[in-house]
């Protein structure tokens, strides 16, 4: 993913916040010797320094993790398309504004653990159950019995984290209070968050240090997954 210097992930608390707002991705497996890496969408939740989910157990995802278990969680989100006389401000002629989408999103590469058994698999629901519906109250998943054997659970230890977002981080503040105001006369699906990221990241016009425990390589930025 290419991450130019105003998209950057300005620190961690950032993206962690996003991957966690998102909670749903794609996670792909190249495997080994395939054409095409196998992309499954689902759902997950951070569990401290790692992300957490649950498949089917036909899932062909199994296979190309077997084969090897280097994989990439891909979480995009919070998208709205900006149109070109959108970037003009007062003065300026809208016909020659230029179009673009704002988005979030972050690339999560990690080792995938394969969790069996009735009681980790059962673990992994827990976990799962208390992040995404915690006010409701459900049986303990073991007493679903022979059930959780169609299912298998999947941790991911991260190994680094490229994150990106782009929400007009490379014009200056008028541009970018304009596109604000328009999202929020617009209204419509995704402008809203759109927004609120515009608006956040608009605090700190010029793009962040590199912190300590990253690199940059080719515009992407590379940080290690960690605690805050």
């Amino acid at each position: 993913m290419y991450i130019a210097t105003p998209d950057r992930s300005r620190d961690e608390d950032e993206w962690r916040s996003f991957l966690t707002s998102q909670g749903f991705g794609h996670l792909v497996a190249c495997g080994r010797g395939r054409a095409v890496p196998v992309v499954v969408p689902t759902q997950f939740v951070l569990d401290g320094d790692s992300l957490l989910l649950h498949l089917a157990r036909p899932n062909p995802i199994w296979a190309a993790i077997d084969e090897q278990p280097a994989v990439v969680m891909s979480v995009a989100g919070d998208w709205a398309y900006i149109p070109s006389s959108w970037k003009a401000i007062p003065g300026e002629d809208p016909a020659r504004g230029i179009p673009t989408t704002y988005y979030g999103a972050v690339q999560v590469e990690a080792d995938a653990e394969v969790i069996d058994g009735a009681e980790e698999v059962a673990a992994v629901l827990r976990r799962q159950l208390r992040t995404l519906q915690p006010e409701v109250e459900v049986i303990d998943p073991l007493d679903h019995g022979p059930k959780l054997h169609a299912i298998r659970g999947l941790r991911l230890h991260p190994r680094t984290v490229r994150a990106k977002f782009k929400y007009g981080g490379n014009v200056d503040g008028p541009h970018r209070l304009a596109v604000a105001d328009r999202l929020a006369d617009r209204n419509g699906p995704g402008d809203r968050p759109a927004r609120t990221h515009l608006l956040r990241r608009h605090t700190g016009a010029n793009p962040p240090a590199e912190p300590t425990a990253a690199r940059a390589t080719g515009g992407q930025l590379h940080t290690r997954f960690r605690s805050p």
